[in-house]
């Protein structure tokens, strides 16, 4: 009785969506149908929800798009072969791929074709170079800018920047040449693989190209790369490179852009001392911030907790002449709305309601989100209903706040009913929702449904990362569905996502439990022979019975420590020495001890 009064207390989700677009889909498309085949369960309303009736403004400011066009303006057979060539693991990326290109029969692969098969397969950049180069050869290969910016992103993700560079630099004299956004794409992956010193020196290298230089696009460059090194976290090489700039060329005024950039990056990096040095920094040299800065300001004030202090710069806009808009408004609306405090969100968002500007849509879904971080779906829905009204579509991510509240309980029906619901409506889900839902099922052990899940969302062009995938492989093995797990294992690895040894350590060991000692030696075989083993630690490829050794090293590194701390006198020697850890004779004496025991009790 206890769990029908619960079920009962859940909101039922069948009706959140109020607003069922007009797009037509077509039902004869399996491949490009935004239809879920998932049953929905129906849960008893507790509150009356949007009905579905048209907004009051005549077109809304947001409206649902579908994922995929109903029909496709390229060949659906051309396109599914060369999905199942490209997937063929038996078909390497090179000439014996090429040749089975040259096999298939292939007319003629479009934009729209390179582009699709790159949402497919933009994990595995290897098999799309060689189908670009391929493609390069025949006579009714057309440029793009946009398929060439594409292939050099997979390139750049998959770390592939060799290639990348090869197919840059043999276009840069060429008529159909890259652009600014093709640098800037490089620029950002080697700041996201953490390769700083190739992405400045990237940057330096574009800044001299003869078209960039002359329709004066070095300054937006140096803007991406500090931009792309503060998104990465690394501001203060940023700061650095950007006062080395100012140092070494005095006739040159860095923009108002520039300085935002290395603002946030301080915030965002938790430096608030920093960002306030450069706040005053900027006043002394008489920098004049924009809307922008301000706002830049607030969200990082924010984020930092101190929403009192982010209001008071409203009233200092005011002062400067700049009126304030929703860029200002929303990060403090939203962290009124994470800390619970919804009347003094509301009353802020009255004050925006009266600006020309207006509330945008991300400042309703920061209220879904406050709520929903509440656990009040009932609130929630109210903003849902305000929004809808004045206009504004819900999109995946207002959805995706309700997705969060049911997977973190594992309210697995009315999740199910509302991501149904959703693509009944012709709403499309994106790449996290389709996360949320598979992260939810396989905690609960659902797996059929997981896999429903994974059928429509790989249908879609997204794809499971690291964390899903390892939760699935888990579950096979839990299921005892090996050759399961051992397959999506291949799969990872063939997408370039790297296992964590523990998936690896606990595939081994449920393998040998069940005496399965020919797959341990197939999924050994797996780790070394793919491209990024070298890069995994040595405790893929060593077997199980090695970690009596490896605490066996570690006692004799600990022995040494305590040696080298009872004899040594120069402190230098000893700073140069220790660890984190290992830093006294007590510590030393303490870990060796401690270790010891450990090892009797195996």
């Amino acid at each position: 009785m206890k769990a029908l009064n619960i079920r009962r207390s859940i909101i039922s989700l069948t009706s959140l969506l109020s607003h069922p677009t007009t797009t037509q889909i077509n039902p004869n498309s399996k491949l490009f149908s935004t239809h879920s085949n998932l049953k929905s369960t129906r849960v008893k309303p507790l509150m009356k929800w949007p009905l579905n009736h048209p907004p009051k403004q005549p077109t809304p400011l947001i409206s649902p798009q579908p994922q995929n066009p109903t029909t496709p303006n390229y060949c659906p057979t051309t396109f599914t072969t060369l999905c199942d060539l490209l997937s063929d693991l038996t078909i390497p990326p090179g000439p014996i791929l090429e040749n089975a290109l040259d096999k298939a029969g292939i007319f003629e692969v479009n934009e729209p074709m390179f582009l699709q098969l790159f949402t497919h397969f933009n994990s595995s950049p290897k098999p799309l170079f060689t189908l670009y180069l391929w493609a390069e050869k025949k006579e009714w290969f057309k440029f793009s800018v946009t398929v060439f910016n594409a292939m050099v992103n997979a390139l750049g993700k998959g770390r592939e920047f060799d290639s990348a560079w090869n197919l840059i630099l043999d276009r840069l004299s060429s008529t159909e040449r890259p652009n600014l956004d093709t640098l800037s794409i490089l620029i950002r992956r080697y700041a996201r693989a953490g390769m700083l010193l190739p992405a400045i020196r990237t940057y330096e290298f574009s800044s001299n190209i003869d078209f960039l230089h002359a329709a004066g696009l070095e300054n937006n460059l140096f803007e991406i790369l500090l931009d792309s090194l503060c998104k990465e976290g690394h501001v203060k090489v940023a700061s650095e490179y950007f006062y080395r700039r100012k140092g070494q060329d005095s006739n040159w005024s860095p923009s108002i852009r520039a300085y935002n950039i290395l603002l946030n990056g301080w915030f965002r990096s938790r430096k608030i001392k920093k960002a306030e040095r450069l706040w005053a920094e900027m006043k002394k040299e008489g920098i004049k911030p924009n809307v922008v800065t301000y706002g830049t300001l607030v969200e990082g004030l924010c984020r930092m907790r101190r929403v009192e202090m982010a209001i008071e710069l409203i009233g200092e806009m005011k002062e400067e002449g700049i009126e304030p808009n929703a860029i200002v408004y929303n990060p403090i609306i939203d962290a009124l709305g994470e800390a619970g405090r919804f009347k003094e969100a509301s009353g802020m968002m009255e004050r925006l309601s009266v600006l020309e500007s207006g509330p945008t849509l991300s400042t309703y879904n920061s209220l879904v989100k406050g709520f929903c971080k509440a656990g009040d779906l009932i609130g929630a829905s109210k903003i849902l209903k305000m929004m809808i009204n004045i206009g504004f579509m819900p999109t995946a991510t207002t959805y995706n706040y309700f997705f969060r509240y049911f997977s973190k309980f594992g309210k697995i029906e009315e999740g199910l009913n509302l991501y149904t619901k959703m693509i009944e409506s012709g709403y499309v889900a994106d790449r996290l929702t389709y996360h949320l839902l598979v992260k939810m099922l396989c905690e609960q052990d659902r797996l059929d449904l997981a896999m429903q899940i994974i059928q429509e969302m790989r249908a879609k062009g997204f794809d499971l990362d690291l964390a899903t995938s390892t939760m699935l492989i888990h579950l096979f093995c839990k299921m005892h569905r090996f050759d399961d797990a051992i397959e999506w294992f291949r799969d990872m690895i063939r997408r370039g996502l790297v296992p964590q040894y523990l998936t690896y350590q606990r595939m081994c060991n449920d393998l040998k439990k069940q005496g399965m000692t020919e797959k341990v030696q197939k999924l050994r075989d797996m780790m070394v022979s793919t491209p990024h083993s070298e890069k995994l630690p040595n405790t893929y490829i060593e077997d199980g019975d090695s970690s009596h050794t490896r605490r066996k090293s570690i006692i004799e590194k600990a022995e040494e420590m305590s040696d080298i701390l009872q004899t040594c006198r120069n402190p230098r020697q000893l700073v140069k020495r220790r660890t984190p850890v290992e830093n006294a004779v007590l510590s030393a004496n303490q870990l060796i001890e401690n270790i010891s025991k450990r090892v009797e009790l195996v």
